[in-house]
């Protein structure tokens, strides 16, 4: 799977070009166009959200072949390469595309550490393969060195590889605050590694 994009940052278009038989997941709501041939079958939840419900598996003909993904909204598209034996934490609203060579890893565990026995903002994948991220704004990212650190607001996060360390803390212990959302959270992150994050407020711009 490659993936080539287009009208970024502001109205990003994704194009998967697929080999013979090969496949990716995403919601039926995002998908702009494809090349006669591709397949389409229901695939329930799958760690492809952005405030959709179900995921469909869009396969290849026998001779390869090419589908259009659009966000629901304005914003940038990132293909995040996954691979290497790190897998990354991607804000949950953030996933676009998912190669099958990417795993959805559900319970977590240094995921349900941070956030105990809620749901959190975040979702881990790992595997092989580009994992197509959706976002509000342009993509920007912080190079952080071994032990530097840098403090990032949820709404503004898209993702980190494992090699980074992250600490959740309440902004205002006493104000409102959401493992859901993020609201009233900060997350301080230590390198060595990559945080990435968006030009834009996810929930001002309606993600």
């Amino acid at each position: 799977m490659r993936v080539q994009t287009r009208h970024t940052p502001a109205f990003g278009v994704a194009r998967v070009l697929l080999d013979p038989g090969e496949a990716v997941r995403a919601a039926p709501e995002t998908l702009l166009a494809s090349r006669f041939g591709v397949t389409e079958t229901p695939a329930g939840r799958g760690g492809v959200r952005a405030g959709k419900s179900t995921t469909v598996v869009y396969t290849a003909p026998s001779d390869g072949g090419w589908i259009d993904f659009a966000p629901l909204r304005p914003g940038d598209v990132y293909p995040l390469d996954v691979g290497g034996g790190t897998g990354w934490s991607v804000h949950r609203d953030a996933v676009l595309v998912r190669p099958s060579s990417v795993r959805h890893d559900t319970g977590w565990v240094p995921l349900q550490q941070l956030f105990g026995a809620d749901s959190g903002f975040l979702e881990h994948y790992s595997g092989t393969g580009p994992l197509v991220l959706a976002a509000p704004g342009p993509v920007d990212a912080f190079e952080l060195g071994q032990g530097e650190l840098v403090t990032v607001r949820p709404d503004y996060l898209l993702a980190y590889p494992d090699s980074v360390q992250c600490r959740l803390r309440a902004l205002d212990p006493g104000g409102p605050q959401s493992l859901r959302t993020g609201e009233g959270l900060a997350i301080d992150f230590a390198g060595p590694g990559t945080v990435l994050v968006h030009a834009r407020n996810r929930r001002l711009s309606g993600s």
